[in-house]
């Protein structure tokens, strides 16, 4: 399949928002409300509404922690307590 390049921030949020929100959604239902007769309908409308925020959040979330890493020094070397190499 061949997408052009613009669209992989989307697609990636759209199938993170996907996996994490049905996954998630289904956990918690399971845990409060048990497997009963209601037990699908409930879901699906708890999932529903549960992807809408998750996909707004993995699309710009990433924006921000981006940013944030970039402040960030990675380093390979380990550090004594002092903040020296070792």
């Amino acid at each position: 399949m061949r997408i052009h390049m613009k669209y992989k921030r989307i697609i990636f949020a759209f199938c993170m928002a996907l996996s994490i929100s049905c996954f998630v959604s289904f956990t918690l239902v399971s845990i409060n409300f048990g497997y009963n007769d209601t037990f699908m309908s409930t879901w699906l409308k708890i999932w529903s509404e549960a992807f809408v925020c998750a996909f707004f959040g993995s699309y710009f979330f990433p924006i921000g922690i981006n940013k944030l890493m970039s402040k960030i020094q990675f380093v390979e070397e380990s550090l004594n307590r002092s903040g020296k190499e070792m």
